[in-house]
């Protein structure tokens, strides 16, 4: 059956993308709640947060755009656990398919609606003043961390959607990913945090992904916080992979 992988999991994905685009809600909402978050940081507090010279905007929105992927994942495990529940995985199990495809196809879609959310978060940046003159390999090298990120954060959705006993449970998970950049360097200095609060934030993973997001927005040396970042997103999706394809398996048995 891994013959028909690419093809099967093409024909997957595109059924999951029908699902979204039925439901445009769902992205819509993804993206309004970091928007709202953008909106209340920029004019609410951020007069009484010093960031130096640069604009506050641009200082947080590295961490609005990882909200705004966490945000978006809780989607992928209501979908996965709407699928496992309705007997859909049943009926693909009998079918002449390739097994991992089902989830594969769950994980891009995931990628593709992430990636419609996030743009949209930037382009309200743009609007509120954000500017950056990165090049065209800074860019792309923010996306692709994003893209990691994304992928790092889908596996455990998998995971959270495959064992989840409830919808509201599937989407519980991201509540924890979603409160993470609070306590990190993505909305204030970490330097101004009480001292337990500060080494939790200086080594956690958002921190490093932050800063190595906002030197690239920045045209600023990146130093050894992209190879941190990286560690964590690569580490993160091994270990949510294998766990994923552990659940699933059992399910599938």
């Amino acid at each position: 059956m891994t013959t028909y992988f690419f093809g099967d999991t093409a024909v997957l994905t595109g059924r999951t993308l029908r699902h979204v685009t039925r439901s445009v809600d769902t992205v819509i909402t993804t993206a309004i709640t970091p928007v709202a978050m953008m909106l209340m940081f920029v004019y609410v507090f951020g007069g009484a947060i010093d960031t130096g010279s640069d604009k506050y905007v641009n200082y947080m929105l590295p961490g609005i755009l990882l909200i705004t992927i966490a945000s978006g994942v809780a989607y992928t495990a209501l979908r996965l656990f709407t699928d496992m529940t309705s007997g859909i995985f049943e009926r693909f199990q009998s079918m002449p398919i390739a097994r991992s495809g089902v989830l594969w196809a769950h994980v891009l879609t995931s990628l593709v609606a992430n990636l419609i959310s996030l743009m949209v978060v930037v382009g309200v940046a743009l609007l509120m003043g954000f500017r950056s003159g990165a090049g065209v390999s800074a860019w792309l090298a923010v996306a692709g961390i994003l893209l990691l990120f994304t992928l790092a954060l889908t596996w455990i959705a998998v995971i959270a959607g495959l064992s989840a006993k409830t919808a509201e449970g599937g989407g519980a998970f991201a509540y924890p990913l979603i409160f993470l950049p609070f306590v990190s360097s993505a909305f204030v200095p970490t330097g101004t945090m009480p001292g337990a609060v500060r080494a939790f934030a200086e080594n956690q993973p958002v921190t490093a992904i932050v800063n190595t997001i906002r030197s690239l927005f920045a045209q600023q040396p990146v130093g050894d916080d992209i190879w941190v970042a990286l560690a964590w997103c690569v580490g993160i999706l091994v270990v949510a992979y294998i766990f994923a394809m552990i659940a699933y398996r059992r399910k599938v048995a």
